[in-house]
């Protein structure tokens, strides 16, 4: 009779597991709205934008629980954040490459602290590409860099700690403003001062098709303290100028190549994804995760065109970084 009265007593399928449901709901509402979560005080928006996709992985958690516990509200529950994850991040799931393209392109961040820089350039130029991007090059390497690829690239130009490596002429080359310097005595620093630390360049290479506008970028880092929790604000400064340099950019025509130090899924790059889309999203095969190089978590380092259509996106073998170089074919 007690054990007849406790089954009897026990809430069914639908009542069980309330926590475990909210849970669900709560986790679909926050990738469905993740644009509105704050973003002024220690940059969450940011960080949950940065590794949103990782978030499917609570939606297995949930559901062991919500099996263990024979919820049917958990269960059901599920079905909006697994909707909302498809709808961001299931058209990255297959392989949308196409064989074939008129022009490869290479961006690499080859860090700073790399102990092979001649090793990484042959590593590189073995990729066949025919325009390579780098970010982080550091003084010492520079000759390195210049003369590995000396032979496979007969134009090239460095600008700061950012340079480009072309099979095609080169024309039209100057360094973007990203406002690496800002402030009243941002003005008062020498040009040659700031050349010195320039993190961006804009040039043209000479195609078939005719010319092409590329841009080399790498914009600030950003640190994680308890401070000032997820700090993006100088990534930030330099993304809205490399925007408004975007914005400007004349020709139709444009590859923009470099490691945004963030995802595109970051409201701090509206102002370049507006105007630029990912070949990885047109083309890839995959998430093309890029740092860090030993176990990539998220994609920073981009490839985003317009006027162009992407046919192919990937991410090369590692070599001497802390990243993986990105590439991709495109065609007109």
């Amino acid at each position: 009779m007690r054990r007849a009265i406790r089954f009897a007593s026990r809430p069914g399928p639908w009542k069980r597991g309330p926590v475990l449901a909210a849970l669900a709901l709560l986790l679909g509402l926050l990738m469905l709205l993740h644009s509105k979560i704050p973003n002024g005080t220690g940059g969450i928006g940011s960080l949950v934008e940065t590794f949103l996709p990782w978030f499917g992985l609570f939606v297995p958690v949930l559901l062991a629980g919500a099996l263990w516990r024979r919820s049917a509200s958990a269960v059901v529950a599920l079905l909006l954040p697994v909707t909302v994850w498809l709808s961001l991040f299931g058209g990255l799931l297959g392989d949308k490459s196409h064989p074939g393209g008129d022009l490869t392109v290479v961006s690499h961040n080859v860090g700073a602290g790399n102990p092979d820089p001649a090793g990484t350039a042959r590593d590189l130029a073995a990729s066949k590409a025919d325009v390579l991007a780098l970010e982080e090059i550091t003084p010492q390497a520079k000759p390195l860099y210049e003369k590995a690829l000396a032979k496979a690239y007969p134009y090239h130009t460095v600008m700061g700690t950012v340079g480009l490596w072309s099979k095609l002429p080169l024309s039209d080359i100057r360094p973007v403003d990203t406002e690496m310097d800002y402030g009243p005595l941002a003005a008062t620093k020498p040009a040659a001062v700031k050349m010195a630390y320039n993190r961006a360049l804009r040039t043209t290479v000479a195609t078939d098709h005719g010319p092409l506008a590329v841009y080399v970028a790498h914009l600030g880092s950003v640190r994680v303290n308890p401070r000032s929790g997820y700090w993006t604000a100088s990534r930030d400064r330099n993304a809205q100028a490399l925007g408004k340099a975007i914005a400007a950019e004349k020709n139709e025509r444009m590859v923009l190549l470099g490691d945004l130090n963030g995802t595109t899924d970051d409201r701090a790059f509206d102002g370049i994804t507006s105007r630029l889309h990912s070949v990885q999203d047109a083309a890839g095969d995959g998430f093309g995760f890029s740092w860090p190089a030993k176990f990539p978590v998220a994609r920073i380092d981009q490839i985003l065109v317009r006027g162009v259509r992407p046919e192919s996106s990937w991410v090369l073998p590692a070599t001497g970084s802390d990243h993986l170089p990105v590439a991709a074919g495109i065609s007109w």
